[in-house]
């Protein structure tokens, strides 16, 4: 990978999601405001389950991997989109963007597993008894060794030539247009590895829920079927939205694809997906708002104590 042998390219132009400055500055505006509350969101949501006992289950365990996840995935875009959106002139260093790369199809293979398999648990008790340790160590190791992978592949093609990626973050389908070389060996891997991580796990999440929804059909109480479908819904829209996306972006053949249209879409799965999983996956759940306020009234109670000494 190293850039002397394979690439005369020493930095990349971002071309960001528009050239107009009153829009740039608008658009900085509502990515800061998201990033914050994916930020808040997220990282409040690991400590809660952290500090609260009450929500040591597994179910908590892999939301709060999730909200790492989601937390570690927008980091790795959010913050140079951010610094883009002021500058006149849109670089990244070609190193910044192997390490975006790998960062970033680490994340996503990682939400994939991990949307799977919260699916599955909701469905299943026998993932109860799965150790956490176990789990730590099936998900990082070969994800992380894929996403190597196929990085060492984008950044072994030929960059001689252009240097502007049309799209607000280093990604492999823009990156691919640059490329001086043949790039068909990427394209197969694309839809080999991509293709069966999204299929194998967006299965496992429609089944499983398949499974939810007649749990909910057997419910008696129409205010209980109401509230889990309700539950059911927001869940199956932020899978829908994302999945979608994904599939939408990197299933469909090169010839099809519209760069302009692409990184629009990317918007949703990179930024916004990420900012609503913790109002999704807890604000709706009433044992989160009941840890939530048990939190509160603890610090309430311990600033108390310190007034008073």
């Amino acid at each position: 990978m190293a850039k002397g042998n394979y690439s005369a390219v020493s930095e990349f132009i971002l071309l960001g999601l528009t050239d107009n400055p009153e829009l740039q500055a608008t658009l900085f505006g509502v990515f800061l405001v998201i990033y914050f509350a994916s930020i808040l969101g997220n990282l409040g949501l690991i400590v809660l389950i952290q500090v609260s006992p009450q929500l040591h289950t597994p179910m908590y365990f892999f939301l709060s991997h999730l909200a790492f996840i989601d937390f570690s995935f927008t980091s790795s875009v959010t913050p140079n989109t951010l610094v883009n959106f002021l500058c006149e002139v849109k670089s990244i260093t070609f190193y910044a963007c192997v390490i975006q790369v790998c960062c970033f199809i680490t994340s996503v293979a990682c939400e994939q597993y991990l949307l799977s398999v919260m699916a599955y648990d909701r469905s299943f008790a026998t993932l109860y008894s799965m150790p956490s340790s176990c789990l730590k160590s099936s998900v990082i190791g070969p994800f992380f060794s894929v996403a190597f992978l196929h990085t060492v592949v984008t950044f072994r093609l030929i960059y001689c030539g252009p240097n502007a990626i049309n799209h607000f973050y280093c990604d492999d389908v823009p990156l691919m247009a640059l490329a001086c070389s043949d790039t068909s060996l990427k394209e197969i891997l694309i839809f080999i590895f991509a293709g069966f991580n999204m299929i194998s796990s967006l299965t496992t999440v429609l089944i499983s829920y398949l499974y939810f929804v007649a749990a909910i059909l057997r419910i008696q109480s129409a205010e209980g079927r109401r509230k889990a479908s309700s539950t059911c819904g927001s869940h199956l829209t932020a899978v829908t939205v994302f999945y979608g996306t994904l599939i939408f972006m990197y299933l469909q053949p090169k010839s099809n694809h519209s760069l302009d249209t692409d990184k629009m879409a990317s918007v949703f799965y990179t930024i916004v997906i990420l900012m609503l999983n913790p109002m999704i996956y807890s604000l709706r759940n009433q044992e989160v708002k009941n840890a939530l306020r048990k939190a509160f009234e603890k610090c309430y109670f311990l600033s108390l104590i310190y007034i008073r000494m």
